[in-house]
């Protein structure tokens, strides 16, 4: 079925048809309604070319991916993006993914802004001082940030969470518990998650009047065998800490995995907070000591950010230019009194 052959079933005109599967204001919501009620019915789908050259719009919102021999892919940015692909699905949007050498990814921004397949950009994996915001910000093109450039101005539009007040609050919870040696297993160094949760634990480690060593802090890619590699090395220094924040889960799994093998028992003689992206397959409940956790949903962040690119496109709703989650503190069973 075509959009002429729809119009004639519903009985209106295919301008009428086309702006109400568009999202435009002006067409009530009961004929939005009807419209849409038969396109489910009889399975119709927009020409995408036709629309194109109807609209002028791509109907598609775009991402550059680093790729290269040796770049390991990263499960939470799966995550992230089973969130954006699920809103681009209820909005008859696509995603365009764009692979690129990790050193190129400026120009291949640029590249694909230009080259009329998208709508509009998002980027991830911000950095202290993104060079990629100079340029993001030069393009007549709506574009969003998952996270903040540590050190830039903050005038563009972002949505994160704010990891350093989780991190403060994390730390909080193990100087109550009578922690005073901490280390903390975090992402790479450069990244602006990583910079910002460290901060966290400095901050609230400051307060009273305690230091977070440097050899206490390890940064690395956020897998199983890294947590491992980082806790091990804790476990063989003289003062071993008692209490670990883990930027992740998948680090925490093998930062359990090292105390399990050295015969040390979680929130006994170690405590351990990990951030919980709520991957599905990794469920902080379901270790065998619960783990305590800072909470935020990737998925949720990245169908937030399709649903303000695509509603940005579209010109429907207004949305604030910038939106800082705060993320949950859930106590379970990985932390307790630090070991006399």
């Amino acid at each position: 079925m075509n959009l002429k052959q729809l119009s004639q079933l519903l009985g209106l005109s295919q301008t009428t048809v086309s702006r109400a599967l568009n999202g435009y204001p002006e067409v009530n919501e009961a004929t939005r309604e009807r419209v849409l009620r038969a396109v489910k019915e009889t399975g119709y789908r927009p020409n995408k070319a036709a629309q194109r050259l109807a609209t002028g719009k791509a109907g598609s919102i775009g991402l550059v991916m680093p790729m290269a021999p040796g770049h390991q892919s990263d499960i939470h940015f799966g995550e992230f993006l089973a969130g954006l692909g699920e809103e681009a699905v209820r909005q008859d949007f696509h995603l365009v993914i764009m692979p690129s050498d990790p050193d190129d990814e400026v120009a291949a921004l640029r590249r694909l802004a230009i080259s009329g397949n998208v709508d509009a950009l998002f980027v991830a994996y911000m950095r202290a001082h993104d060079p990629r915001l100079a340029m993001l910000k030069s393009l007549a093109m709506p574009f969003i940030v998952h996270g903040r450039s540590f050190g830039s101005e903050p005038d563009y539009p972002y949505l994160d969470i704010d990891n350093e007040t989780a991190f403060y609050d994390a730390a909080k919870l193990l100087l109550q518990l009578g922690h005073t040696r901490f280390a903390l297993i975090n992402g790479p160094a450069h990244l602006d998650f990583a910079i910002r949760r460290k901060n966290g634990v400095v901050a609230a480690l400051s307060e009273r009047g305690l230091t977070l060593s440097k050899n206490c802090v390890s940064h690395s890619l956020m897998t199983d065998e890294q947590g491992l590699i980082a806790m091990e090395q804790f476990l063989q220094m003289p003062e071993r800490p008692t209490a670990v924040l883990c930027s992740s889960t998948v680090l925490a799994l093998g930062a359990i995995r090292a105390l399990n093998q050295a015969g040390l028992k979680l929130a006994e003689d170690i405590s351990l907070i990990a951030h919980d992206d709520e991957l599905p397959l990794l469920k902080p409940e379901n270790f065998s000591v619960p783990l305590t956790t800072t909470r935020s949903s990737l998925r949720a962040a990245g169908a937030r950010i399709a649903q303000r690119l695509i509603g940005t496109v579209k010109e429907i709703g207004s949305y604030p230019e910038h939106e800082l989650w705060k993320a949950e503190l859930i106590v379970r069973a990985s932390t307790g009194p630090a070991p006399r």
